[in-house]
Parts: C-alpha cells; sequence; structure tokens
C-alpha cells in the first residue's frame, strides 16, 4: 500500500466512524419529538434527502446536471438498497422485539464480507473479522435477558435490512468513481415517500417540525454523507463495522443529554463494542497488511 493509499484508508476509518457517530444521535430527537413516527420519518426524510441532494449541489456546481444525466443502475442500486434499509429497519422494530433486530444487525459485517468477496473479490482483514466478532458479542451482552422471539416477519425484515446494508455498501466500493451523493438524497425521500401513506404530516407542531428537520440533517443526512465518503476508501466489511459505533453511542447520548441511566448489560455489552472498535481503528491506524483486496481511488 502507498502512502496515499495508507492516509486515505485512515480518512475513510474517520468518515465511517463520525457517520456511527451521527446516526447515534437518533435517539435523542426520537425522544424529543413527540410526533407520531410515521409522520416523524416522513419528515425526516424530506429534510435529509433535501440535505445530501444541496450538499452534491454545492461540491459539483456547474458539473451536477450532466452527473445527474450520467447515472445509471449502480446508483439505483444504492438508492434502492438504501431505502430498503430504512424501511425495512422501521418494520423490524414495529414487528419484532429489539432485540431479535439488533442480533441480527449485528451480523452486517460478516454477511458485507461474504458479499463483497463473492461480488468483488475483495478479502475482510484479520482485524476487521475479530473486531466484527467482539462487536457481535457486544451486542449480545447488551441485549441479554431482553425479550426474544419476535414474529417471524419482523425477523425476515431484519434479514432484509442487514441484506440492504451490505448490499448498497459492496456496490459503493465497488463504484468509487461514481458520485453516489444523488442516490442517498433519493434514498431517504422513497422512504419519505414509504411513510407518507401512513403519516399525518400537516398535523405536526411547530417544535415538533424545527426538531424533525434538526433530525434530518443532523442525523441522517450527515450519517449518509459520511458513510458515503467513507465506504468508498475502506473495505465494504470494514465500513459496516464501522458503523456499529452507533450502537453503544445511543444510550450514551440519551444518559448524557436526558439523565436514563442505562442497564449493567447495556454498559457491558457497550463497553465490549467500543472496545473492539477503538482497538480495531487503532490497529488499522498503527499498520495496515500489506495486500490490499483492491486499490483504493478517491472519488
Amino acid at each position: 500500500m502507498t502512502s496515499g493509499e495508507h492516509r486515505q484508508h485512515r480518512i475513510g476509518l474517520l468518515l465511517a466512524a463520525g457517520a456511527a457517530l451521527a446516526w447515534s444521535s437518533a435517539g435523542l430527537f426520537v425522544r424529543n419529538i413527540h410526533a407520531d413516527l410515521m409522520t416523524m420519518l416522513f419528515w425526516r426524510g424530506i429534510f435529509s434527502g433535501s440535505a445530501v441532494f444541496v450538499l452534491f449541489l454545492m461540491m459539483e456546481r456547474g458539473r451536477s446536471l450532466g452527473i445527474l444525466r450520467s447515472l445509471r443502475w449502480p446508483a439505483l442500486g444504492v438508492a434502492l438498497l438504501s431505502a430498503a434499509g430504512m424501511v425495512t429497519g422501521i418494520g423490524a422494530l414495529r414487528f419484532t422485539t429489539v432485540a431479535d433486530a439488533m442480533v441480527i444487525y449485528a451480523t452486517v459485517p460478516f454477511v458485507t464480507a461474504a458479499l463483497a468477496f463473492v461480488a468483488i473479490g475483495e478479502r475482510p482483514s484479520r482485524s476487521t473479522l475479530i473486531g466484527s466478532s467482539f462487536a457481535l458479542l457486544g451486542v449480545g451482552v447488551m441485549l441479554w435477558g431482553g425479550e426474544i422471539g419476535g414474529s417471524l416477519f419482523g425477523q425476515f425484515l431484519a434479514v432484509l435490512m442487514t441484506l440492504s446494508m451490505a448490499g448498497f455498501t459492496t456496490i459503493m466500493r465497488k463504484h468509487r468513481d461514481v458520485p453516489m451523493l444523488p442516490a442517498m438524497a433519493a434514498s431517504a425521500w422513497i422512504c419519505s415517500l414509504a411513510c407518507f401513506w401512513f403519516a399525518n404530516p400537516l398535523s405536526i407542531t411547530t417544535h415538533d417540525f424545527l426538531l424533525c428537520a434538526a433530525f434530518g440533517i443532523v442525523q441522517n443526512a450527515a450519517g449518509l454523507a459520511l458513510y458515503t465518503f467513507g465506504s468508498k476508501r475502506i473495505p465494504a466489511a470494514e465500513a459496516t463495522l464501522l458503523a456499529a459505533l452507533e450502537v453503544p453511542f445511543t444510550p450514551l447520548w440519551v444518559f448524557l443529554f436526558l439523565g436514563e441511566t442505562p442497564s449493567l448489560q447495556t454498559l457491558a455489552g457497550g463497553g465490549i463494542v467500543l472496545t473492539a472498535l477503538l482497538m480495531h481503528i487503532i490497529s488499522e491506524f498503527r499498520r495496515r497488511p500489506a495486500a490490499m483486496a483492491m486499490p483504493i481511488a478517491v472519488p
């Protein structure tokens, strides 16, 4: 690996971790928004998609229209899979237990590693597999004693959510030369459209409307943009592994800002996840394997 590739890999690690931290703020918004779930998600999708698209226009300026005209199936695939992940994630939490959904979703680095190897020949590093194993263990500890055995339909939705994230991450990794911000903006709008039929958008208060705007921009749009940039620079399995930072930080922010004390299992399991991911990041900053599955390209 050249020094330039090493630098890009480090940037990718930080961007993917930043995406997870942005996504982890969801609990703060959900606790403070009183609108019903579908109305909240409808407005979040509108604002997050618009924010990501504005970022795309600001970055590309005069080239924006030409880029939009040139987008083909990879961008469409990312948009549809990302939207599917959002929608099935909502459904999984509605139709099965949180424990079921989180344990299934915690397998996403392994699913991504297998998919990336089969589809694009990318091998995960040993550090990524070890970190993924300990992250899965940490999630199990967090949910120890929790309610399990939700509906089969809800578990199926959680599986689809996992496959969706693995799928769009692998596509973005393979097509690193394709600008994917429009695809991520479209995914947020598609999710908003899916929620619209069950929402009551005009019933929202001004207070909740402003919080939904912040929810869409700070939590979802920032996360989508950072993940888009980060996943182009690091292996697909590693990107989904770093997304697991969302797991321990979500209850941490709720504790720090809202005073909700997490359970002992949450503290212990979250500590395992956080330690595993920090150790992975530190080890990757110190050294990288000599052979990478694919060369790193700057978007």
